[in-house]
């Protein structure tokens, strides 16, 4: 029995201890002063702990400190500071981006539907002729709202066996598709949104200096003389009709902001309405862009009827025009739109 004011070693202790461990005894102090009948007087709490610590096989070897793997808190702020301006730049630039046009005179913009250029209902030959009109047109400019491939992804893979394009030839077609014309915008649908932010797209539209966004691109076009022209673009905007095909533009405009055009395709029909704005008068244009893919078995089979009129529009636009009624015509046919254009731009040069 030890003396109360006797201070027992350490390693004797932690001896003691062990044997209470190896006999499946209580390792309290309690049971330790029982056990080897020492007086508890001595023998504090904050000192037994570690000893017992120790005994389990703490003091066996040492252990050294493991470094943290997670930045100090620091770093994680400054991170997401920097983080967030680079966001928030961003973001106020997509907005509304001021593009200055070169183009003298009238322009025309082709807004392009859903492409699908690797779809085997897709008209590819009606696409390939109605690049090349763009492209020989002075003062035409392109243009498109997304679904550049099928891009099957998920639950949806299994359709690329019902396609003899592959993926690799897949993304062939986008890089021809893209070196086709001079765009002026490109909005990724949902088709090109299901491979996420490493979709090759966003690559080849940055490798061309093409403006593409995910979502939206809102461009406020600044013509030579001064005149500013505000083009709004989606893949889709919200709301649905029954009755009227161009309901969701339509409300975009009438609702939202008040910009000249505003154009986007995803459900494959066309429709074409305008609004006025009563308080300033600006006349918004709304067109729905049916696409190229011909031979729609999902339209087919959920009996969706065929609203076409043609797979693009055209938006043939006359910074001089003095009224508003004269800014912005419309057409449905390609290659008279060209013809206007052309018309209209001699008429003006010769003036």
């Amino acid at each position: 029995m030890s003396h109360p004011h006797t201070q027992i070693p350490d390693d004797v202790v932690i001896g003691e201890i062990r044997q209470l461990l190896d006999d499946a005894a209580d390792p309290s102090i309690a049971g330790w002063c029982r056990r080897f009948r020492h007086s508890s007087a001595w023998m504090k709490l904050d000192r037994w702990l570690p000893l017992l610590e120790q005994a389990r096989g703490g003091g066996q070897f040492d252990m050294p400190p493991q470094p943290d793997d997670i930045a100090p808190i620091e770093d994680i702020l400054d991170r997401r500071k920097t983080e967030f301006a680079r966001r928030k730049t961003a973001w106020d630039a997509a907005f509304l981006t001021a593009v200055d046009i070169k183009i003298d005179g009238p322009f025309a913009i082709c807004h392009l539907g859903d492409p699908h250029l690797d779809d085997p209902g897709t008209d590819i030959a009606g696409l390939e002729h109605d690049l090349k009109v763009i492209r020989d047109t002075p003062g035409m400019i392109a243009a498109n709202v997304g679904d550049v491939t099928n891009n099957w992804g998920g639950r949806l893979a299994r359709l690329h066996g019902e396609q003899t394009t592959t993926v690799a030839e897949s993304w062939r077609l986008a890089e021809w598709f893209f070196d086709q014309c001079k765009w002026l915008y490109f909005v990724m649908g949902n088709h090109d949104m299901w491979s996420g932010d490493g979709s090759p797209l966003l690559w080849i539209a940055k490798a061309r200096n093409c403006t593409m966004s995910k979502s939206q691109v809102r461009l406020n076009l600044i013509c030579p003389n001064g005149v500013e022209i505000r083009v709004n673009a989606r893949h889709d905007f919200t709301g649905h009709s029954q009755w009227n095909v161009v309901h969701a533009p339509a409300k975009a405009a009438q609702l939202g902001f008040k910009d000249h055009i505003l154009t986007c395709g995803h459900k494959h029909v066309s429709g074409y309405g305008v609004t006025v704005d009563p308080a300033t008068g600006l006349v918004s244009h709304c067109l729905m862009v049916e696409g190229y893919k011909v031979c729609d078995e999902y339209a087919h089979a959920k009996g969706f009827p065929r609203h076409h009129i043609a797979p693009y529009a055209v938006t043939v636009i006359d910074p001089a025009a003095q009224h508003q009624n004269s800014l912005i015509q419309v057409y449905h046919d390609l290659e008279l739109a060209a013809d206007f254009l052309t018309w209209l731009r001699k008429k003006q040069k010769a003036a």
